[in-house]
């Protein structure tokens, strides 16, 4: 049976072969070694296996959850309750985080206007930058 070199897999899986041996130093991929000169060898099914870190990655998952679902694929059982728990945890995380830069983004737009109406001034001992330090909260 043929089996593929990092190279071989990185263009199968349309990965670059830095991207292969990072994920065999995190043990997303176990491969072989080459008795006769210590190479790493993949089965076909490394393909699939990179092409689904890829597609995971584009969804948000990190290299640690994917991790946790093929463990969960690896042992037989269904992985997907997982994959719903961690993807329904970052959409409330990137809600929250949104939520946060919109307020950043008004509190700056109102700054912005206040400042447009304020003369420039030197640093004076008590001050360093009058428009920040007399920005009004709200």
């Amino acid at each position: 049976m043929t089996r593929l070199r990092v190279k071989q897999l990185a263009r199968a899986a349309d990965a670059s072969p830095g991207a292969v041996r990072h994920y065999v130093r995190l043990g997303l991929l176990t491969p072989v070694r080459d008795s006769n000169n210590g190479y790493h060898l993949f089965e076909f099914s490394d393909v699939k296996r990179v092409r689904f870190i890829y597609r995971a990655k584009y969804l948000g998952y990190t290299l640690n959850e994917i991790r946790q679902i093929f463990e969960e694929s690896d042992k037989g059982l269904s992985p997907c309750p997982l994959v719903r728990q961690i993807i329904a945890r970052h959409i409330a995380k990137n809600r929250r985080e949104l939520e946060q830069a919109m307020l950043l983004q008004k509190r700056m737009e109102r700054a912005l206007v206040q400042w447009r109406k304020m003369p420039d001034g030197a640093p004076d001992g008590e001050t360093i930058c009058r428009l920040i330090e007399l920005a009004v909260e709200a």
